[in-house]
């Protein structure tokens, strides 16, 4: 009951559209996160199994990060200038 109250408080204060971008920015963030949580699982899981392919496993996963790190932070800059 005490968050939705905080909630609502701080909603009346802003406009609609500040808080859809802040609320499109935490999803993507979070988005983010576990995207690369999957990769470095993957990655782990793989390097396991093939210990001789380790390196290569490594560089792919941190070629994909990047480009989800990227993506996030392309998406959460365009949800904070959409307001």
């Amino acid at each position: 009951m005490l968050l939705s109250t905080v909630i609502l408080q701080a909603a009346a204060g802003l406009s609609l559209g500040k808080l859809g971008a802040a609320i499109g920015a935490g999803i993507a963030a979070i988005a983010a996160g576990i995207g690369i949580g999957k990769i470095g699982s993957s990655m782990l899981e793989a390097s396991a199994r093939q210990p001789e392919r380790a390196n290569k496993f490594l560089t792919n996963a941190i070629i994909l990060s990047a480009f989800i790190e990227g993506v996030s932070l392309f998406a959460i800059v365009v949800c904070l200038i959409a307001k």
